[in-house]
């Protein structure tokens, strides 16, 4: 029994096939919400999962130039990272599934395979395309990668402790998002570059290289990157709500500060257009950085006042 509890957990629910689904319904509640503030109507609710239903019957064609194994492999990799790292996050109003001492470090980890994944398919390519996009993405990585993680580990600074349930209990009791507003913001838009999405779009930009390091990709490996990005969406509008809003105690809590988060996603993807990289990479690592740093030293001397 033991061994179906466990691959029920893995493969249904909270993790697994539930996470993906979640993220197909907020992929469309987020493009529904860009599209009516952009005076449009969107698309219908069962267009993401049309789209991946689509791409998984088409033929997966695999370039000449590429290594063959690696080019399969990597979307798989990417989405069994996300989706292992979803299952130490308080899903669904849940408990974790699984949670152990320094369990943040690990999450956040594994929540980076997904754009590691995808500079590297980018950068296995001869594509002049795929080549720029992956450049930009692992550019994007090494900029937005450090402010996010610190933002995400203030609220663990302040309750000293590395365990993602010990910190969601200490929010319960704590305003962190009044507390430390920078790392909110900060980890709010290291949410939208992790992503790619609007402003922060320059690596997959259409307009300018196809469809970035994944212009190669058709088929399975492009629906599992899609799924990839689905599932982080949700396990970094997750993150945000159990460390930043008071925490997830159940399922109304999960829908609502998750929901909350996401309108605000679509809002800047409304008001903002793209940047350039070198804006991109500039002004967020130079000042998110220094920022989110500057509100550790404080959190840290507050913590020794209180003490």
């Amino acid at each position: 029994m033991d061994v179906l509890k466990t691959l029920f957990i893995l493969l249904i629910f909270p993790g697994g096939l539930f996470v993906l689904a979640n993220g197909m319904v907020y992929e469309w509640a987020d493009r529904k919400l860009v599209a009516r503030l952009q005076n449009r109507v969107g698309p219908r609710w069962f267009q993401p999962l049309a789209d991946l239903l689509k791409l998984l019957a088409k033929e997966e064609v695999v370039p000449e130039s590429v290594n063959a194994r690696l080019f399969v492999w990597l979307p798989i990799v990417a989405l069994a990272g996300v989706l292992t790292g979803a299952l130490y996050l308080p899903i669904a109003g849940l408990q974790p599934s699984y949670s152990f001492s320094g369990d943040l470090i690990v999450a956040v980890y594994l929540f980076s395979m997904l754009t590691l994944c995808t500079g590297i398919a980018g950068a296995n390519t001869n594509n002049r395309f795929s080549l720029v996009g992956a450049t930009r993405t692992l550019t994007q990585l090494f900029s937005y990668e450090a402010p996010f993680l610190l933002a995400m580990l203030g609220p663990a600074v302040a309750a000293g402790s590395w365990k993602i349930s010990d910190i969601m209990a200490y929010s319960s009791t704590h305003p962190v998002i009044l507390l430390q507003p920078v790392g909110f913001v900060i980890a709010l838009i290291g949410l939208m570059g992790k992503l790619e999405m609007r402003p922060f779009d320059a690596p997959e930009a259409e307009t300018e290289i196809v469809a970035g390091a994944l212009t190669e990709y058709s088929g399975r490996g492009l629906a599992l990157f899609y799924l990839g990005r689905y599932a982080e969406l949700i396990a970094g509008l997750t993150l945000m709500s159990a460390f930043y809003l008071g925490g997830i105690h159940n399922q109304l809590d999960y829908i609502v500060k998750t929901l909350v988060l996401l309108l605000a996603l679509a809002g800047v993807q409304t008001l903002m257009t793209r940047l350039r990289i070198d804006q991109i990479v500039g002004l967020w690592w130079r000042y998110g950085t220094l920022l989110v740093l500057l509100q550790w030293l404080v959190t840290l001397l507050l913590k020794g006042m209180v003490l």
